[in-house]
């Protein structure tokens, strides 16, 4: 009878491989994970009376790598972050910044004059600004009221 040693660390290793090849694969390099759809670019959207506001962090990307069209009521956003070329891959110990293509459509709210669109570039914040129309910003009405007497 031939009796071997049980090694628990040995299966615990493989699983810990697996959840570090898991991890690795679904955020470090989510463009495999996701089937190669590239770089999210998360968005935040707001409205005050006057305007919608879109603003997009887009850190490393430079103003002019930036493309943005509004097309009826579709909003794209496009753009390249460009890879360090004076930093050979091999040399990486970490990379985690993402480079490459990206891009990102959302629909904006109906009642924008997107001609009159105006978009801001500074510290690596896009702000986009686009004025409502006359025809949905909102109106104040004035209640007249009748003196009564009882």
């Amino acid at each position: 009878m031939n009796l071997v040693r049980w090694e628990p660390f040995n299966q615990l290793m493989s699983l810990r491989q697996a959840m570090d090849k898991l991890f690795e694969e679904a955020f470090i390099t989510p463009s495999r994970a996701f089937g190669g759809f590239g770089v999210a670019v998360p968005i935040d959207m707001y409205q005050t009376d006057n305007e919608v506001v879109v603003k997009t962090a887009l850190p490393g990307v430079k103003a002019e790598d930036i493309d943005i069209t509004i097309t009826g009521d579709t909003l794209h956003i496009r753009g390249e972050n460009k890879v360090d070329e004076k930093i050979k891959r091999e040399d990486y110990i970490y990379q985690e910044h993402r480079y490459g293509a990206f891009s990102r459509s959302i629909t904006l709210p109906a009642g924008l004059d997107t001609d009159k669109a105006e978009a801001k570039f500074e510290d690596g914040v896009l702000t986009l600004t686009i004025p409502k129309s006359e025809e949905v910003k909102p109106k104040s009405i004035k209640i007249k009221a009748k003196g009564g007497k009882k």
